[in-house]
């Protein structure tokens, strides 16, 4: 355990970090799914803006690697450029 005080103060800080990190990190999870549920594909450019939009921001921040955020931009907006534009009745 930690006796200096900024030692002490800095495992308060990385305690409060993480657990920000990891709910951002689900909440990207969370919309990723989404957008691969979409049935359409109008509905999945919808959500891939979105997605796209925090994607940036985690990297910028450095929540995740830019390269990462390049690498799922790239498959999310292959995966809903596959999907047919309506849905067969």
């Amino acid at each position: 355990m930690a006796t200096h005080q900024s030692a002490i103060k800095r495992m308060r800080q990385a305690k409060k970090r993480t657990a920000k990190n990891r709910q951002e990190r689900s909440a990207l999870k969370t919309m990723t799914k989404k957008v691969l549920a979409a049935p359409t594909q109008a509905d999945a450019k919808v959500l891939l803006k979105d997605v796209t939009s925090v994607l940036d921001k985690m990297a910028g921040k450095g929540v995740i690697h830019r390269n990462k955020a390049a690498n799922q931009k790239s498959r999310l907006a292959r995966f809903a450029n596959k999907l047919p534009a309506t849905v067969a009745a």
